[in-house]
């Protein structure tokens, strides 16, 4: 596939994003009413700016499912980023969403125990229990009249710089949309299949800046890792996240003992109880939303990386505004951000979140402070 020139937005990178009508979208919606509360979920195609590319394929499109839970006249929103590595799809997530409606039906102020219902309801499907983990909070705080951050008792202006990922494409293409990012302190790379020092050397013939590498378990052997990793560690890389397969907890170790800069774990953690078993072969770990099950499970691996003495990170999937913005109310607990899902994306379904250079503004508003800008949902 020939991969698109990145497209610059009017104004610059960080202008406001165009919204696609609805009769544009590639979407199928579902209303389940009881008594008690009304859940509404849509799947919702968000279109990259340019095709996406990593270790394991590339994409012009994501298909996630947004939520919207309504009781006593208050909506919650919640957002799904299914992942196909872990059997997931949009439609494995909506129906997961459907399966949950007599958990929902209960009392939403016990969101712990909701979770954890949620959580045992079936295995995996970790996007939907994130979706619906966010939307009860979203609910709880709007309910409360208090923002999510607030809620957490974190500091709106205590939040990370986040850096900015360029996929793998053509170097020029790349070296191209690493000056369009000039904001952006630091820069993401993604690596993994042929060229990867090209591509180092290709993007640090027009940026200084530092980078983060990441191979997406493209590396598959310890010995080419240490050797990548080393070499890049010369080129002004800070770390490297799942340079290997994530069940090779063995070879993790070995490289833990000989790489210069840090590893970062990504697909080998979803879990806070994966963690005690990774703090012997990587330095840190990557938490996301849509692969921990949410917000409530996001805080708890944060306790436990600690409790190891690991640095924590949090991503993203291609996700909209919305949850970035959940993500973004917890960054003041993290070291490191990597929360530009929505920035890679030109049709985002909801309004309300604002980047500064490179920092997320939280919003004041109630819950997570975004609404959607899709016409009647």
């Amino acid at each position: 596939m020939k991969r698109k020139e990145f497209l610059v937005m009017t104004g610059g990178l960080l202008a406001a994003s165009a919204f696609l009508p609805v009769g544009m979208m590639s979407c199928q919606r579902k209303e389940i009413k009881s008594s008690r509360v009304k859940v509404s979920t849509l799947i919702y195609e968000l279109h990259l700016r340019q095709a996406w590319t990593l270790s394991r394929g590339t994409w012009t499109t994501r298909r996630n499912v947004l939520v919207r839970l309504e009781k006593d006249g208050i909506a919650g929103y919640g957002e799904a980023a299914p992942i196909p590595r872990y059997q997931e799809s949009a439609e494995s997530n909506q129906e997961f969403i459907k399966k949950a409606l007599p958990i929902l039906e209960k009392d939403l102020w016990t969101f712990q125990d909701r979770w954890q219902e949620l959580d045992q309801l079936a295995a995996g499907q970790n996007a939907a229990k994130a979706a619906l983990d966010m939307a009860i909070l979203d609910w709880v705080c709007k309910s409360l009249k208090v923002p999510l951050y607030k809620f957490l008792g974190l500091d709106r202006n205590k939040t990370l710089s986040t850096t900015f990922s360029i996929g793998i494409d053509e170097i020029p293409v790349m070296q191209k949309t690493a000056q369009q990012a000039k904001d952006f302190q630091v820069l993401k790379i993604k690596v993994g299949l042929k060229d990867d020092k090209k591509i180092i050397e290709g993007i640090r013939e027009v940026t200084n800046r530092p980078l983060r590498v990441d191979a997406n378990e493209g590396w598959k052997t310890k010995e080419e890792a240490l050797e990548m990793i080393n070499w890049l560690a010369d080129k002004g890389v800070e770390f490297v996240e799942q340079p290997l397969p994530a069940a090779n907890l063995d070879d993790y170790r070995w490289l833990k003992e000989r790489v210069k800069i840090p590893i970062i774990a990504d697909e080998s953690v979803h879990k806070s109880h994966d963690v005690p078993s990774l703090a012997s072969a990587f330095h840190g770990i990557n938490i996301k939303l849509m692969k921990c099950g949410g917000i409530q499970e996001a805080l708890r691996l944060v306790a436990v990386a600690r409790a190891f003495d690991l640095k924590v990170m949090i991503g993203c999937m291609i996700e909209s505004s919305l949850a970035i913005a959940a993500a973004a109310a917890l960054t003041p607990l993290f070291d490191y951000a990597d929360l530009d899902g929505n920035l890679l994306i030109d049709n985002d379904p909801f309004k309300g979140l604002k980047l500064e250079k490179d920092r997320w503004l939280l919003p004041e508003a109630p819950g997570l402070g975004i609404e959607p800008v899709i016409p009647e949902w």
